[in-house]
């Protein structure tokens, strides 16, 4: 098995007090393994889960050359024998899903609707409107199409045989219209991921208990849920755990037991009650990191393991307590690393380009995740400006967000009208 420290012992330069987010992503990326476990699920069930295997096309997609338009068929040979108009006799009309019974000689052509098969000897359809005639005849201009415009030929979309879908695609809307288009009723997919979370701490409350002098809302298990949930995983919500070791201890134990992946807020910064630490260190292969980022410096990740008759171990992420370093550590390392463990190929959302309508601070040597407005300017640019306060516990700031400004590692102060790299929030959250 795969051992974190074989993993780091790779990079000459690696710093777990310095870690900079690429290199953490990227042993994030080498650790982690995909699932094993298939199912067959109907079509209709299969929106959102990773296809384990490539789905081969059994039929021709179109299955016959048909119209792309509403028009006439004929042959493209009339174009070459004409002036500057043509002039063809219509001999009958083909319908979509009845064909044309017959086959139009020099001078004539059949009236076509969209998604009829194209009658025999034609390979041009010129669009409705674009002519003139009666119910017998039809006249265009010669340079109002080309020859073979507006036929979609056989197989033009899928060949019989080719692959229509592969292995590690997450299913979209589109792929499953594709995948009813082919015929298919069932698709094979890798097993849902199990994932298990909870936050630490004795200040934390969950919504309906009272709130005591000194105690806050826990906020992090609810946001946590809203984004796992995003990513079609089974979720073990473990509540708030208490910082005690043995409660800690029971709460790994489990939690290793009954998921593939654990993930915690709270208790891996400096300054905080060790217990989690503690208990992290003792049941896994876990390390733990300041990673030079913005917000989100302190996390712990690894594998936890269990002594209990049905662990398997699982991966731990554990991160930081407050609300918005949450958010950005679980979009910026362990979106990443579940979609990896379900087996997806996803390659995540890009970065685009933006114009800052303001100057930013910044200082080299990490990267910053800035939550900011974009939209579109009077002059049709990308404009994106900061949310406000972007302290890591001011959550309204993502509320208000559309997306974040991402200021590279060695990156520095940003002036007003510079182009910066945007994160939409459209397509991740």
């Amino acid at each position: 098995m795969t051992t974190l420290a074989s993993v780091v012992s790779c990079l000459s330069d690696y710093d777990p007090n310095a870690l900079p987010v690429a290199q953490a992503q990227a042993i994030m990326r080498d650790f982690v393994q995909p699932v094993s476990g298939v199912a067959r699920v109907p079509v209709r069930s299969a929106l959102d889960r990773v296809l384990a295997e490539d789905v081969l096309s059994s039929i021709d997609v179109p299955s016959h050359d048909n119209s792309a338009m509403d028009g006439f068929a004929f042959a493209s040979a009339e174009l070459a024998s004409a002036a500057g108009e043509v002039s063809l006799r219509v001999i009958g009309t083909a319908y979509a899903g009845v064909a044309f019974d017959g086959a139009p000689t020099a001078g004539e052509a059949v009236r076509v609707m969209t998604g009829a098969v194209m009658p025999a000897g034609c390979d041009t359809v010129i669009p409705q409107e674009f002519t003139q005639g009666d119910a017998n005849t039809v006249r265009f201009a010669r340079d109002a199409v080309r020859a073979g415009d507006n036929r979609r030929l056989r197989g033009e979309d899928l060949a019989r045989g080719s692959a229509a879908l592969s292995a590690g695609r997450t299913l979209r809307p589109a792929d499953i219209g594709l995948l009813a288009s082919l015929g298919i009723a069932e698709v094979s997919v890798r097993r849902k991921l199990r994932v298990a979370f909870f936050s630490t701490g004795d200040e934390l409350r969950s919504i309906g208990e009272p709130l005591d002098a000194g105690c806050v809302y826990d906020s992090n298990r609810y946001t946590l849920h809203a984004m796992l949930s995003r990513l079609g995983v089974e979720l073990l919500d473990m509540g708030v755990v208490r910082d005690d070791p043995a409660a800690l201890e029971t709460a790994f134990r489990t939690a290793a037991e009954n998921a593939d992946a654990i993930i915690t807020s709270g208790g891996v910064s400096v300054g905080e009650a060790d217990f989690t630490k503690q208990m992290m260190a003792k049941l896994g292969d876990v390390t733990f990191w300041k990673i030079a980022m913005r917000p989100g410096r302190p996390m712990a990740f690894g594998r936890i393991t269990s002594d209990g008759p049905n662990s398997q171990g699982a991966f731990l992420f554990g991160l930081p307590g407050n609300p918005v370093a949450v958010m950005v550590t679980f979009y910026h390392f362990v979106r990443g690393a579940l979609l990896r463990m379900m087996g997806a190929t996803d390659a995540g959302a890009p970065l685009v380009p933006a114009v800052s309508a303001t100057p930013i601070r910044k200082r080299p040597g990490r990267t910053e995740y800035q939550r900011a407005i974009a939209a579109l300017n009077d002059r049709g640019q990308l404009e994106v400006r900061l949310t406000g306060q972007q302290g890591s516990g001011v959550l309204r700031s993502m509320s208000e967000a559309n997306c974040f400004v991402v200021l590279a590692h060695e990156q520095g102060h940003v002036n007003a009208g510079d182009t910066v790299q945007v994160l939409l929030f459209d397509g991740l959250v």
